[in-house]
């Protein structure tokens, strides 16, 4: 078998990016301190530091931050054990610059390193059955992974190595099934190995977070262990509070804009600043959902005439475009979403968090599947997974998808990458369509 040259080990490109965080950093401390001690031994005690704790070897981002903190944290006792016998003030004084200096920098690099290898994106094949094959594709895309290109899908591993060659693929990823037994995925990870290129395995369930993964040997063999929903009380004890802390901040923040906004909706059109919708909360407890109002009043028996026109086809979900029962000062808070601000009061009384899932009218809880069911099993959110991912333009059963999603996968982190996303979703109107 002809094959092709391994690639290159990532670990002379992390020794030079580290090598060069240190050179800065020691660059740094002698301009501010015109002393060359620590400047000159910088270099080589940070590689050895970071060597020492197998900053070299594979390990995620967050195993990664870990043993570089411990990396310095080791180089920090090392200078102290120095000045102890030499004791002299300016060597401590220096090498706490430098030390914070060498792990920020060698911290930012690594971060600038791996964001431009995802930026330039990866080339993978997929083993497997095709209707397997596009819903991995499809999860790939939800999860905001646009450097990962599928050039290829394969049912079986016959003809697979020729396409690795004809690609030149960087990774094969192997989905479950039953012409994929364990003595084939062994002969296969050697056969790619040789070709230098790696063999992922999917899980099963497409949907489920990282977070909730891991790996248990049981009596020798490696076992995924899935982890349940995080859906007790304790953990959400600082979600409540940062949520309805945060509400109120921005409630104090945003007055005068909520106040010009319900001056304008006003004076736009007859009716009152809100529209009030009973709503349907955590544990199926009903509340009153907040939103400046976007409509003439009296043109809810309109709904009926226009139904034809609905592009979603369901009473879930009522959208038509250039809506007559839409002012001018509703369809720009439409657009910009700066009719949910209210929701800022729901959020502070507790019925509404900042994010979760959509909110639910009455009727569409009773139309709920079981899984469905499972989004009343925490509080509605002002943003969520699907607001961030498409919102408008997404079909129901993906928003649906998502919702659940959110609720199985539940983290803090989560919660806080679905935040920083929502601003540049609204600036940037995706999905309001």
């Amino acid at each position: 078998m002809r094959t092709r040259h391994r690639r290159t080990s990532p670990v002379p490109v992390l020794l030079a990016v580290d090598a060069l965080a240190a050179t800065i950093a020691a660059g740094g401390v002698y301009l501010l301190c015109q002393r060359w001690f620590v400047p000159a031994v910088l270099v080589p005690l940070w590689l050895l530091a970071l060597a020492s704790q197998r900053v070299y070897g594979s390990c995620a981002d967050a195993e990664c931050l870990r043993r570089v903190l411990r990396a310095a944290c080791l180089a920090a006792a090392a200078a102290g054990t120095a000045w102890w016998f030499a004791p002299r003030d300016e060597l401590l004084h220096d090498a706490l610059i430098a030390l914070p200096l060498a792990t920020g920098l060698t911290l930012a690099l690594r971060r600038h390193r791996r964001a431009r290898m995802r930026t330039r994106g990866s080339r993978v094949l997929v083993l497997g059955p095709a209707e397997s094959a596009a819903e991995l594709s499809a999860a790939l895309r939800r999860g905001h992974a646009p450097g990962v290109q599928i050039v290829g899908v394969y049912p079986d591993a016959v003809d697979l190595l020729k396409a690795v060659r004809r690609t030149g693929c960087d990774a094969v990823i192997a989905l479950p099934g039953p012409e994929l037994g364990a003595e084939r995925l062994r002969r296969l990870s050697w056969e790619l190995w040789t070709a230098g290129v790696d063999l992922m395995l999917a899980p099963v369930l497409a949907d489920v977070s990282a977070g909730r993964l891991a790996v248990r040997p049981v009596a020798g063999v490696p076992l995924l262990q899935l982890h349940a929903p995080r859906l007790s009380a304790l953990p959400r004890v600082p979600k409540e509070l940062t949520d309805r802390l945060l509400a109120l901040l921005g409630l104090l923040l945003l007055a005068p804009l909520m106040a010009l906004i319900a001056a304008w909706v006003r004076l736009d059109s007859p009716g009152p600043a809100f529209y009030r919708e009973r709503r349907i909360g955590c544990d199926s407890r009903e509340f009153t959902l907040l939103k400046f109002r976007t409509m003439r009043r009296g043109t809810d028996r309109l709904k009926a005439e226009l139904a034809h026109l609905n592009r979603y086809g369901s009473d879930r979900y009522f959208k038509i475009a250039d809506d007559p029962r839409v002012t001018r000062a509703g369809g720009f808070l439409r657009s910009s979403s700066l009719d949910e601000l209210p929701q800022l009061f729901n959020v502070v009384a507790g019925h509404m968090s900042l994010v979760g899932p959509r909110p639910l009218v009455k009727d569409e809880v009773a139309a709920l599947s079981e899984d469905g069911s499972h989004r009343l099993l925490v509080k509605p959110g002002m943003s969520g997974l699907w607001q961030v991912s498409g919102r408008s333009c997404l079909p129901i059963e993906e928003r649906d998808r998502l919702d659940v999603s959110y609720v199985e996968n539940w983290s803090p982190a989560l919660d806080l990458s679905i935040l920083l996303r929502t601003p540049s979703a609204v600036v940037r109107r995706t999905g309001a369509c």
